[in-house]
Formats: structure tokens, C-alpha cells, sequence
């Protein structure tokens, strides 16, 4: 019996390796379209002054983390999806710089995982399968954190761009009541303001600069921002150049129209955490309260027993 087993043991092995041996020949496989593609490929005009810094991609391209990322990004978000979100965050870095981001702070939480395990294993001797378990779970909540640090970033710069949205429409109203053209309007916004914003402006102008029409990248910059206040706003400034309608009337009003959306806003958060403001209210104002006036009349009591 035992050598039949060890039989089916070596037969399954071999098999495995042959199987392994065979996926990685088919993957070596050049096609047709990778011969081609070198002919095919279009050259890049791109000045080399303007392009982007590759060296942080060399890097994850000799490491190898680019294939680990890609393997990874079929448990997370897909490279449409980051590459969307780090427009909206404001950041410059490629969806590769960060996969490599996310698998250092994977690397990071297995360290943090294995070191907690050997400390149980050494202080309290536990059983070797739920500290296996306890390193696996610390490697996808690094994975998941970045992921999540990602998204918070968003939503923080959201905030910005929306709190900075009615001053910039308002500067920009004044600018185009005192006579300037929509373009220059926007260049002296950009030169004086700072924040998210101003800087989401600023590359408009540049876009404007390089040939763009403002129409198309107002259109470019609701499309990066993704939030419907400065989508609105976008579309009423082009609605506005198209037809003719009084720019300044058009700001004023989006001005006012972000701030009755941020009042509304913070009214509906106000009622939606009205039960958690109870909680200390309820569980620690109360119960003192009731100690209080409750304690001198046991007191009382006790001394007259």
C-alpha cells in the first residue's frame, strides 16, 4: 500500500512539473502581434523635457514588481480605477509607482504579521495554522490600507477644491466684470490664488497656452475632478462663452449655488450624527448627574442606620 502511494506521490509530481514546464514554454511564445509591434508602434513626438521621469519605472520594471502588481490588481481596484483616482487626488505617479507603493506596504504588514507571530509563538506557544492565519491577514490589511490611504486622499482634496470653489468663481467674476476676457480672467486667478484648486486652474491655463480651447479644457478639468459642483461650473462658463451670457452673472451665481450646497450639506450631517452627539450626553453627562443627586441621600441614609 505504501508503495503504491509513494507511486501516486511521484506520478503526481512528475506531472505537475511537466505541466509547469509546458505553461512557462507556452508563455515564452512570441506572437504575432509582438513581432509586429516594434513596426506598428508609433513614435513619440514627445519632447524629453516634457515627459514624465521613468526612472521610478526602470526600478519596478527590474525588481519585478510590475508583474506582482498586476497580479495583485486582480484582488484590488483595476488600473482604470487608480489611475482615475490618483487624477482626482492630484497626484503625479503612475498606477505602476503605485502598485509598487502597495506591495511595500504588503511586504510591510507580512513583517509586522510575522514578527507578532513568532512573539505568540515564543511567549504563549500557539498553534501554528491561526498565526499563519494572523500573517496572511496583516499582508491584506497593508494591501487594503494603501488602497484605502488612496481613497482618503480624495475625499480630503474634495473638500478642498469644494471649500475653495465659491472664492475662485467670485475672483473670477470680478475679473470679468472689470473688463478682462475669460482667459486672462483665469491667468490672474491662477497667478494670485493657492491651494488645490488654483492649481487645477493653473493647468488649465496651461493647456489654453498649449493650442487647447478654454471650452475644452474647462470640459478636461470637470473631467479630472469628477465632482458635480466643478462639473457645473465648468459647463456654465462654456454654456456662457458658446451663447453669450453674461460671465460674471453666471459665477455669481455658481458661487452661491456651492455655497447653499455646502450649508445643505453640513445641515444633513448635523442630523444624521444628532443620536452619536447623544451618546455622551446620555452615557456620561447623565449618569453623573444622577450620582450626584442621588449620593447625599444615600449618604444620608446610611449614617442615619
Amino acid at each position: 500500500m505504501s508503495g503504491w502511494a509513494a507511486g501516486a506521490l511521484s506520478g503526481l509530481g512528475v506531472a505537475v512539473g511537466l505541466l509547469v514546464v509546458l505553461s512557462r514554454l507556452r508563455a515564452r511564445a512570441v506572437t504575432l502581434d509582438e513581432r509586429l509591434a516594434p513596426y506598428l508602434r508609433p513614435r513619440d513626438a514627445t519632447s524629453t523635457l516634457l515627459r514624465e521621469d521613468g526612472r521610478a519605472s526602470t526600478v519596478v520594471r527590474l525588481l519585478g514588481l510590475h508583474d506582482v502588481g498586476a497580479r495583485l490588481a486582480r484582488f484590488g481596484s483595476p488600473a482604470e480605477d487608480v489611475r482615475r483616482r490618483l487624477d482626482r487626488a492630484g497626484s503625479a505617479e503612475t498606477v505602476d509607482h503605485f502598485r509598487a507603493r502597495q506591495i511595500v506596504w504588503t511586504v510591510a504588514g507580512l513583517a509586522v504579521g510575522l514578527g507578532t507571530a513568532l512573539l505568540l509563538a515564543a511567549t504563549r506557544g500557539a498553534a501554528a495554522v491561526p498565526l499563519a492565519a494572523l500573517v496572511v491577514l496583516s499582508g491584506a490589511c497593508g494591501y487594503v490600507a494603501c488602497d484605502q490611504a488612496l481613497t482618503a486622499r480624495v475625499r480630503r482634496r474634495e473638500e478642498r477644491l469644494l471649500a475653495e470653489l465659491p472664492t475662485v468663481a467670485e475672483l473670477l467674476a470680478l475679473a470679468v466684470a472689470a473688463g478682462e476676457s475669460p482667459p486672462a480672467a483665469l491667468e490672474r486667478v491662477a497667478a494670485t490664488a493657492r491651494g488645490d484648486l488654483a492649481g487645477e486652474i493653473r493647468r488649465l491655463v496651461a493647456e489654453v497656452r498649449a493650442g487647447a480651447t478654454v471650452s475644452a479644457a474647462l470640459t478636461a478639468l470637470a473631467d479630472r475632478t469628477g465632482l458635480p459642483p466643478l462639473t457645473r461650473f465648468a459647463e456654465g462658463i462654456v454654456v456662457a462663452l458658446e451663447h453669450g451670457t453674461p460671465l460674471a452673472a453666471v459665477l455669481r451665481a455658481q458661487a452661491g449655488d456651492v455655497r447653499e450646497a455646502g450649508r445643505r450639506a453640513l445641515l444633513e450631517a448635523g442630523g444624521r450624527k444628532e443620536i452619536l452627539m447623544m451618546v455622551p450626553v446620555v452615557f456620561l453627562c447623565l449618569p453623573v448627574t444622577v450620582v450626584f443627586a442621588v449620593f447625599p441621600s444615600l449618604a444620608t441614609l446610611r449614617i442615619g442606620l
